[in-house]
């Protein structure tokens, strides 16, 4: 699950936020598997979508990670939860998505199927009232 600012996010429901708060960000994986799973770091990366087939990665003067993007875990054991916190600080207004990247620092271990398809994000990011 992917929660940004405390809703729930999937692919249909954008998150509204304005430009100068920290936007909490909090990614909860569940170990199905019958196997512990990790070493492995999730990175969130984001972007803006063009609708043309274009997405703009070089985003660093306009949306800043409180924290680092990267969160380290050691290991998920079966059939448990583990939930990672971190926050946004959007500078600009816009449309933004986030991707979450997974990287596993052992080979011989597989992820997950579901941890491989964690929905985009959509956050749009808007002038205080």
């Amino acid at each position: 699950d992917i929660l940004v600012d405390g809703k729930l996010c999937d692919c249909d429901i954008v998150v509204n936020c304005q430009v100068g708060d920290p936007i909490p960000l909090e990614v909860k994986l569940t170990n199905w598997s019958k196997h512990s799973v990790g070493p492995f770091a999730l990175t969130v990366i984001p972007y803006q979508d063009y609708q043309n087939g274009v997405h703009n990665y070089d985003l660093q003067d306009a949306i800043t990670f409180v924290g680092s993007n990267t969160f380290y875990i050691d290991s998920v054991k079966p059939t448990k939860d583990s939930v990672y916190f971190g926050a946004l600080l959007f500078l600009y207004t816009g449309d933004f998505y986030l991707n979450i990247k997974f990287h596993e620092d052992n080979c011989s271990k597989e992820l997950p199927l579901s941890w491989l398809c964690l929905p985009s994000v959509h956050i749009r990011a808007m002038e205080p009232v």
